[in-house]
């Protein structure tokens, strides 16, 4: 497998080594050993699977305390995925990055605790998988706008499917300092 950083270095593409034939594929989607020489989270406690539409909009969510880690990959369709720096005090704080997976290229992308994440589906519907490092907790899930201008982010559409919760979000700058993960430079 391959693990590339993008601009913000703490989150990672994650190319798995695909074999195929006139069958079909096959990739190992994860396995401890290799995650854990790569310095990936070998811990995870919670599997999920979203299933939307086209135009969908997820996030951009972050737990704090008890951040997630998450490891996504795309199971059915293709998504632009993105991930924002929360960490007050962090060198990228407020700073974003965008991927696009698909299940046709089998990337997965790594967003680490102290990233707010989201998705936006591209194809007709998609299935997503991610991993989580802890459990979910409505109680301190946090909700950031998804087109908020400081993060500069280049969404490829302008008017989402929202839930309620993500249409309310605030921007990072009115957002409550107390709130946001801190940043421990070499953690």
């Amino acid at each position: 497998m391959k693990v590339e950083p993008t601009a913000l270095p703490e989150v990672l593409i994650i190319s798995p080594v695909v074999r195929g034939d006139a069958r079909g594929s096959f990739h190992e989607s994860w396995q401890m050993a290799r995650y854990a020489e790569a310095g990936l989270p070998t811990q995870w406690v919670q599997d999920n699977v979203s299933h939307s539409t086209r135009g969908v909009l997820r996030g951009l969510h972050f737990q704090h305390p008890r951040g997630q880690g998450k490891l996504l990959s795309v199971l059915a369709g293709e998504i632009l995925d993105v991930a924002v720096d929360v960490r007050c005090g962090s060198p990228t704080f407020g700073r974003g990055v965008s991927v696009t997976l698909s299940a046709a290229d089998h990337r997965q992308l790594y967003v680490p605790p102290g990233f707010a994440h989201g998705f936006l589906v591209l194809s007709a519907d998609a299935i997503v998988h991610y991993k989580c490092t802890d459990y979910y907790r409505p109680e301190v899930e946090h909700v950031l706008a998804w087109n908020d201008p400081a993060f500069g982010l280049a969404w490829p559409i302008g008017e989402p499917l929202l839930s309620p919760k993500d249409a309310a979000a605030p921007r990072l700058a009115e957002f409550p300092v107390n709130a946001l993960p801190g940043f421990a430079a070499g953690a």
